[in-house]
């Protein structure tokens, strides 16, 4: 039989086996573009249900360690990919519902399950990726059942045609065949399980590579214990970065110098291979993505210093029978006005320029840093309308977004479909405050769809796009969604993605929004490039937002 502690203990286990390979998982990834990373956001979603079940007793019922890990994924997850696999473990808690310790046919039940919720959840469901990875897991684990009674039988029958359909992903996906690799979602994925198979076969968990977290071994902070309730900081970051020779950045003098500008405790210390930082802060994707400029990150860790003060009063330290916990509370602001919205972004000229068109709460979060449910979550909350827009800005974000709806009973939520900064932009522009919630949003909608989008920024990894190579470090130019263009300048890219995307006659407007990495100069000369190529057929505006990873976010209306 499967008991709690058996599934507690393999959560963790799973929790720290694709943490440790997550850098592995994310270089599976075929396009390119800097974005959030398959291993990591898988990583990230998990290791927040293994923070929230390690500190259960061993004799924790099955129904009781599946539930608690189910709404800590829903609330943790970044990503589709961190999405889907909440939506596994969600079927695998309404099989256990109800059960003390899980039977052979429990656990076939919790595979199927599993596959139905993560299957509908995607409007157009892809075979060669996690989804086939977990039905034919759920399929092999239906058919051990109806012969064998040994649930342990079962786990290890689903693993190994896990791993069969994983190895075939690249014969269901031309993209995965040219570059040579398997699904990333369905890697992690079977990481996980195999995390879960160290624990079932051995008894054994997978250790973390910075030590990872052990069942009921996690103590109250003192420190946070002891502090005041109110606490400027919340969050505290905690990471190596691995330096790397190509990065856009190399004095960690500089890193420190701004990370005390948006945070304190802050501890930056370097030597020839490996920067440490420490730091605590309102804004960990913030802290990550100025991070991400000097190389690659290991052992992330990420707390919620507000969250674990207010467990510490409970008196929640792990050695005592402890009380059904909810999930910390956002600040709450009570819904006064009809409509409200949420907009995702990173940039300081971007929130600015959100809040200008009338948006009420930022979460910052894009490329490189998909925020959670929960971060999107608690915006809703914070708020005060009755109705509330939320503009996930990104596609790699709106499934994360739609699992905060059932989430805000006190008021409506209406998830956007925007998948990038301008379409966010030309939604906000399209409110009318006299208009219905269905009027506004189909609006909303309909001058989003209308909006095109440029993008330049560097390539993350050597690739291959339509059989053209790609270098690691090169400027690459995307038109709504698609490499056209490759280079070495940036501005010269930026104009050539301008000019693919503008047609006279068709459109009029175009707005250049500049990142962190461009000075106004530059993106001046781009200007002038376009004005004297299109003179008065072309309307441009220049807008600093500030974002980091993309040089050039582009708007062409």
């Amino acid at each position: 039989m499967i008991t709690g502690q058996m599934f507690r203990d393999g959560i963790v286990s799973g929790a720290n086996n694709i943490s440790n390979s997550r850098q592995a998982v994310d270089a599976l990834n075929i396009f390119p573009v800097p974005d959030g990373d398959t291993g990591t956001n898988m990583s990230m979603t998990i290791t927040a249900a293994s923070k929230e079940v390690c500190s259960l007793g061993d004799d924790v019922s099955l129904s009781e360690v599946s539930k608690r890990c189910a709404s800590a994924l829903v609330r943790g997850a970044r990503g589709n990919s961190g999405v889907i696999l909440s939506l596994i473990f969600r079927g695998f808690s309404k099989a256990f519902k109800d059960t003390e310790e899980a039977n052979s046919q429990d656990i076939a039940n919790a595979f199927r399950l599993g596959t139905e919720a993560a299957y509908k959840a995607v409007m157009k469901p892809t075979e060669g990726t996690i989804l086939t990875v977990v039905r034919k897991a759920a399929e092999a684990a239906e058919e051990m059942a109806k012969v064998n009674e040994d649930p342990l039988d079962v786990c290890f029958a689903a693993l190994q045609a896990a791993k069969e359909a994983l190895a075939k992903t690249p014969e269901q996906l031309p993209v995965l065949k040219q570059a040579g690799v398997v699904d990333a979602g369905g890697q992690g994925f079977i990481l996980i399980l195999e995390g879960f198979q160290s624990v079932f076969e051995n008894g054994a968990i997978v250790q973390g590579l910075d030590g990872g977290v052990k069942p009921v071994e996690i103590k109250t902070n003192r420190v946070v214990a002891e502090a005041s309730g109110n606490i400027e900081f919340g969050y505290c970051s905690e990471f190596l970065i691995e330096k790397a020779s190509d990065a856009q950045e190399h004095d960690p003098r500089k890193l420190r110098a701004y990370l005390e500008s948006i945070g304190d405790c802050v501890v930056v210390v370097d030597d020839d291979n490996i920067i440490k930082v420490h730091v605590h802060s309102n804004c960990p994707g913030t802290v990550i993505q100025s991070a991400l400029k000097y190389g690659q990150l290991i052992n992330i860790k990420i707390d919620n210093m507000r969250y674990q003060h207010r467990n510490a009063e409970l008196g929640m330290d792990g050695s005592a029978p402890q009380p059904e916990l909810a999930p910390a509370e956002p600040e709450i602001a009570s819904p006064e006005n009809n409509f409200g919205f949420v907009a995702v972004c990173v940039g300081d000229g971007l929130e600015e320029l959100f809040r200008d068109l009338g948006a009420d709460s930022i979460v910052s979060g894009g490329q490189t840093m998909n925020p959670s449910t929960d971060d999107i979550f608690n915006a809703i909350m914070a708020t005060p309308a009755k109705t509330v827009f939320v503009l996930p800005n990104n596609k790699n974000i709106i499934m994360a977004a739609e699992q905060a709806i059932p989430l805000a009973t006190d008021r409506e939520v209406r998830v956007l479909q925007t998948k990038t900064i301008p379409q966010g932009i030309s939604a906000m522009l399209a409110y009318d405050e006299t208009a219905g919630t269905d009027e506004n949003q189909m609006a909303m909608m309909e001058m989003a769809g209308a909006v095109e989008t440029g993008q330049v920024t560097f390539a993350a990894r050597d690739s291959e796009v339509d059989g053209k190579p790609i270098k690691q470090g090169q400027i690459m130019g995307m038109t709504n969604g698609k490499i056209k263009f490759i280079g070495e300048d940036k501005e010269e890219i930026a104009f050539k993605t301008v000019d693919k995307l503008f047609k006279r006659g068709t459109h009029s407007m175009v707005t250049l929004i500049f990142g962190e990495d461009v000075i106004e100069e530059d993106a001046a000369k781009v200007e002038a490039k376009l004005s004297d190529k299109y003179k008065n057929d072309m309307e441009i505006s220049v807008v600093n937002g500030g974002q980091p990873v993309y040089y050039y976010i582009i708007s062409v209306e």
